[in-house]
């Protein structure tokens, strides 16, 4: 099984290699089989990238925004078109099933970039009546971003960043993980073949160093990650040092609270797609779910006769209710905190091992009970299918032990009172919050953290204010009143 691309890198409108990079193997989680080899990026390569793009953006950003729009709508609809072998290189490059990519990862990259196109044309300044004189504002383009992309998402991640600056008249120089490198390289081609001109996205693969290079160059004037805390750290002070625009969407260990009162099914079954889906590698699960005692026993029973009934196995199947991890060394993190949970005292209800009979990287998902906040279940992200249940007496208890983390990613509160509902996420420290439902991510809607998760928004109209600045003109209709 092999998914070779025509290069490694894709540069000023062409695909191009340099045989001096460092060897990035791709590997399929599902087998271990080397299915790519890339190279990483030389300081040629990342030079020829930033050129391209800081010598194409001025025009970019001076033509209509109408039709940077056209090209971006037509850019979604090959996507939509190409679904099927695109969603099968995202299921050979993350290992989840295609169920889901077939879904959930380039269809929504169609649709961010349907989105911004729509959006684009209607991104207006404002006029501010002074009297005789007056004040208009323009909204421009930054110029150069870079796009620094994560393994779990890779494809969606390329769509929600680039669709925004590219809407806004920026270029973009983006660097997806070297865990999953193949789909920027396809978005790369497909916005070229719907007439995006030459220089105004490129992909560079490498690891940390590459993604050094590009933070730290002049000609950048935005940065957007999305990664962990420690690598946002890294990223957000190399940029600050060249006073750059920042966007962050980093990791968490969010809340799920569920009320006595809640639908039980509907809770089960938020409480699985925010520990399970992609194998639980999900930067806004629910990790921690707090159940409240009156339901936890009957929550529990249920939780463990749903989760028995999940199909592991083969990504390619579309009966295949759940893949593997995306490494080794993934899956080696995740049974590390398994290992734990069950040494600090957490009562196993399912779950717990390896996928039996399983070649890949498969973990069997997984739930712990009994949970305290004090364990590393409930304080560290895992980024697997292992779900942590804490149980929680009233609505104080809950609110206040669900923020006390130095995370504040997402949230998600259960209940058929809605005036509790509400009055719960308004209390919550999180930047995406759900109420009876769970990590449902529209386009239309923004997304973000606060505290230790990130900086600013992805998605919906909050997004134009990170690939955009504002112009102040300042029109004088009169005589200059003087004193001098």
């Amino acid at each position: 099984m092999k998914a070779q691309p025509k290069a490694s890198h894709f540069v000023n409108g062409a695909y191009v290699e340099d045989s001096a990079g460092a060897v990035i193997e791709v590997i399929y989680p599902a087998t271990g089989e080397v299915i790519a080899r890339l190279r990483e990026a030389t300081p040629a390569v990342v030079e020829a990238a930033l050129a391209a793009a800081h010598a194409a953006q001025k025009a970019w950003g001076q033509t209509r925004p109408v039709e940077r729009a056209r090209i971006l709508r037509r850019a979604a609809d090959l996507i939509r078109d190409r679904n099927a072998d695109l969603s099968w290189l995202e299921t050979l490059d993350t290992g989840k099933p295609l169920q889901e990519t077939t879904v959930a990862d380039w269809p929504s990259g169609a649709d961010a970039l349907e989105f911004f196109a729509g959006l684009a044309p209607s991104v207006t300044g404002e006029t501010v009546p002074l009297g005789r004189d007056f004040v208009y504002t323009l909204r421009e383009p930054l110029g150069v971003c870079v796009g620094i992309g994560a393994w779990n998402y890779p494809s969606q991640i390329a769509c929600w960043k680039a669709a925004p600056a590219l809407a806004m008249g920026n270029a973009m120089v983006f660097k997806p993980s070297e865990v999953t490198p193949l789909g920027a390289l396809q978005l790369a081609e497909i916005l070229v073949e719907a007439g995006l001109p030459a220089g105004l996205f490129n992909v560079v693969q490498g690891r940390g160093a590459v993604g050094g290079a590009l933070v730290t160059d002049p000609r950048v004037a935005k940065v957007s990650l999305t990664g962990s805390v420690p690598t946002g750290r890294r990223v957000y002070a190399a940029a600050a040092d060249g006073v750059r625009h920042v966007t962050m969407e980093l990791g968490g260990k969010s809340p799920l609270i569920i009320f006595d009162d809640a639908d039980l099914e509907s809770a089960v079954g938020a409480a699985m797609l925010g520990n399970f889906y992609s194998a639980g590698q999900v930067c806004s699960n629910g990790t921690r779910v707090f159940v409240q005692r009156g339901i936890k026993d009957r929550f529990l029973a249920r939780l463990a006769e749903r989760t028995a009934a999940i199909t592991l196995g083969d990504p390619l199947d579309m009966a295949t209710q759940m893949g593997p991890l995306v490494s080794a060394a993934q899956c080696d993190k995740v049974m590390g905190y398994v290992e734990t949970a069950k040494a600090e005292g957490a009562r196993l209800i399912c779950g717990g091992a390896l996928g039996a009979d399983l070649a890949g990287c498969f973990v069997q998902p997984t739930v712990f009970a009994d949970v305290t906040d004090t364990m590393t279940l409930a304080r560290e992200e895992v980024f697997g299918p292992v779900m942590a249940v804490l149980d929680f007496a009233d609505e104080e208890e809950a609110v206040t032990r669900a923020n006390a983390t130095e995370f504040g990613l997402a949230a998600g509160v259960f209940t058929a009172d809605l005036t509790r509902a509400h009055r719960v996420v308004a209390a919550l420290e999180a930047g995406t919050c759900w109420i009876n439902a769970y990590n449902l991510t529209p386009v239309e809607g923004p997304f973000g953290g606060s505290k230790l998760s990130g900086v600013g928004r992805e998605n919906g109209k909050a997004a134009v204010e990170h690939y955009t600045q504002i112009k102040s003109v300042y029109v004088g209709m009169g005589p200059v009143d003087s004193p001098y």
